[in-house]
């Protein structure tokens, strides 16, 4: 038997495995992606919320600022 005969004999197999690794790696990928986006997204509100907050610090007195953060760290 030859190399030849053997791949003749036994391609449906290799590509069946072909096709479900490529399926298993979409997958992978498409999942990946996904919880990419999710991460993006919180980061994106995490940042508006931090940008929210410094605004209402930049409107007030320093001093102001100060006593608000003393009293907030001893709750």
């Amino acid at each position: 038997m030859s190399a030849a005969s053997l791949l003749v004999q036994f391609w449906p197999y290799l590509f069946a495995a072909g096709a479900a690794l490529t399926a298993l790696w979409k997958a992978y990928a498409m999942g990946k992606a996904t919880n990419q986006a999710k991460h993006d997204a919180a980061d994106a509100a995490a940042r508006t919320e931090g940008r929210k907050i410094d605004d209402a610090v930049a409107g007030r007195a320093p001093d102001d600022n100060r006593g608000r953060l003393g009293t907030w760290s001893r709750s």
